[in-house]
């Protein structure tokens, strides 16, 4: 259990299992549960990068083994790691309240190892963090954290002397320092997402499930390519646009990796693996000639898997007769947030409805098998009205579609976070808001709340948090029936998200009667109040698995794997 650096990713609400609390929709439209047990692709990077430097790095979800099971006790399990040194992720804010348990626990059963926290939350809150919380000890900001990790590492094995490490905020003497941040990487070639690292250090360490990206991913192994870091749009509330990397971490132009690194990750994916892919990142930020690029290296290799890009405002058509021409089996997602321009407009989405149309019917005409629509409740000059008419314009959009492709429409909330460092968090008078906290310890206290409309950290002036909540099940109730409509549900999954939105509702409009059991009446509903954990957190507005695209019976290439066990006996 001894290594250069343990990396833990700790799960959102650390004794959750205990907890009862109606986590709501705030994860539906992602494949992890309410407990984020889906750690950040950065610790693929960081473990390969340090093992090229020759350090010996370990990858521990903690999250995820405790939502394996419930009798897993996590202080003893840390109590047998004796590493140089601990890092764990505070990268999106709701992990705030479990990354504070598990530092101080892993404090108090190792007072002489240092612990590092990094990641974009890390990075705004760096000096908060040292202030109140003195059981960390570093903190590096930025969004390419392996060389300055290295560093660290090298120091901590050496002199001790961190005073040259580049973006590093630490405490000296009573002092905290932390300047400006100097390393910003302008492309991301360095750090490659190379999968055949993660599973050959899954087999080493024997512990596979720390190395599974969320809690059914065996079941359905989709895998990420990051295209870039940094972001050209500026969309509100988005703690990784373009106005909150520049004032996070320093972050003035976007990142991208070159055509060929891409297509080596892919490589690393498909010789292991059968799952989808996601291109994380609008690969068309980087312009029409790096697009294609992309396009004519990733083309010979005759990719069979399913594959998932997103596009941040609807691309021309010949972007999408691209995309049919290199992968068979494409789909894609795009977040119109609302249906209502002015809405669309103030949260940051620049394009029309005539654009998202003529899109939809491209991407429907030259063979997209399926095309995923993101709504959003919460969003600047949203009423509860708008909301709601998400739906009939999902049902135009809906029979507008003439071909094979699959149109799946969703809505969420914008919850439970406005992220730090985004405008809208900056400047909530100028978006509409109101922020009803602004520390990392509030925020850490809000996801103890009893329900998701209490972590909220906002509610804006045409909709407050009842409106919200309201807004949110009413539309999603209605968008159910749409699709069981539509045959994109049957008629048992619509009545189960139907009566689940309704009691959802029910259950934060009246905040008494989840004491109240037999009222209830409903035993998932109670499975899901009681033991958020063992049930898995549940879906909520929409079915997790709608998320899904299909997924070959055979979900890894055996003989390789087996090949690859042999090749380094695991190590």
């Amino acid at each position: 259990m001894q290594s250069d650096l343990l990396l833990i990713h700790a799960p959102s609400v650390y004794d959750s299992r205990k907890r009862t609390i109606l986590y709501g929709p705030i994860s539906d439209v992602i494949p992890s549960t309410p407990i984020f047990e889906m750690y950040p692709v950065g610790f693929i990077t960081m473990s390969h990068y340090l093992s090229e430097k020759g350090f010996d790095v370990r990858i521990l979800n903690l999250a995820m083994k405790m939502l394996q099971s419930h009798r897993f006790n996590p202080e003893t399990y840390l109590s047998r790691f004796k590493p140089h040194m601990f890092g764990l992720d505070l990268h999106w804010l709701p992990h705030v309240q479990g990354v504070v348990e598990v530092v101080r626990i892993l404090k108090r059963l190792h007072p002489e190892i240092p612990i590092v926290l990094g990641g974009l939350s890390s990075s705004y809150f760096h000096r908060e963090i040292l202030e109140n919380y003195p059981e960390v000890d570093y903190v590096i900001r930025g969004d390419c954290a392996e060389q300055p990790l290295a560093e660290l590492l090298e120091a901590i094995k050496g002199d001790g002397d961190v005073s040259s490490i580049p973006n590093l905020t630490y405490r000296r003497g009573g002092e905290i320092v932390g300047g400006e941040i100097t390393h910003v990487p302008s492309d991301l070639n360095r750090f490659p997402l190379d999968y055949r690292h993660m599973i050959r250090q899954a087999i080493a360490r024997r512990d596979i499930s720390s190395y599974f990206p969320f809690r059914k991913w065996f079941f359905y192994p989709i895998t990420a390519v990051l295209t870039c870091k940094g972001c050209l749009y500026n969309c509100a509330g988005c703690g990784g646009s373009a106005y909150a990397y520049k004032g996070v971490v320093n972050r003035h132009h976007v990142a991208f990796k070159d055509p060929s690194v891409i297509a080596a990750e892919v490589a690393s994916i498909t010789t292991y693996l059968r799952g989808p892919i996601f291109f994380l990142g609008d690969i068309l930020q980087g312009g029409r000639d790096h697009f294609s690029r992309i396009m004519d290296t990733l083309r010979p290799m005759k990719i069979k898997s399913e594959v998932l890009v997103e596009f941040f405002s609807p691309p021309p058509r010949d972007v999408l007769e691209e995309l049919a021409s290199t992968f068979p089996k494409f789909n894609i997602e795009i977040s119109p947030e609302s249906q209502d321009l002015e809405v669309r407009k103030a949260f940051g989405r620049p394009f029309d409805n005539v654009s998202l149309e003529r899109f939809i019917q491209d991407a429907d005409a030259v063979g997209c098998r399926r095309l995923d629509l993101f709504f959003m409740t919460g969003l600047p000059k949203q009423t509860y009205d708008s909301s709601v008419r998400t739906v009939d314009y999902c049902r135009d959009l809906l029979s507008s579609i003439k071909g094979s492709m699959r149109l799946v429409p969703f809505i969420s909330p914008l919850a439970p976070f406005l992220d730090p460092g985004s405008l809208a968090f900056e400047n909530p008078d100028r978006f509409g808001y109101k922020l009803r906290f602004s520390s990392l310890e509030a925020h850490r206290n809000a996801m103890l709340a009893s329900n998701w409309k209490e972590m909220l950290n906002y509610e804006s002036v045409t909709m407050d948090r009842d409106a919200l909540v309201e807004a949110t099940y009413d539309a999603a109730i209605g968008l159910a029936s749409l699709k069981a409509e539509y045959g994109l549900f049957r008629k048992s999954e619509m009545t189960r998200v139907i009566n689940r939105a309704r009691e959802e509702k029910r259950i934060i409009q009246q905040p008494e009667s989840p004491g109240t059991e037999p009222e209830l009446g409903r035993r998932w509903i109670s499975t899901l109040l009681r033991s958020p954990i063992r049930g898995g957190g549940g879906d909520s507005v929409c079915r997790k698995e709608e998320l899904n695209m299909p997924v070959s019976t055979f979900r890894l290439h055996l003989g390789n794997l087996l090949r690859l066990f042999i090749s380094g006996k695991g190590n």
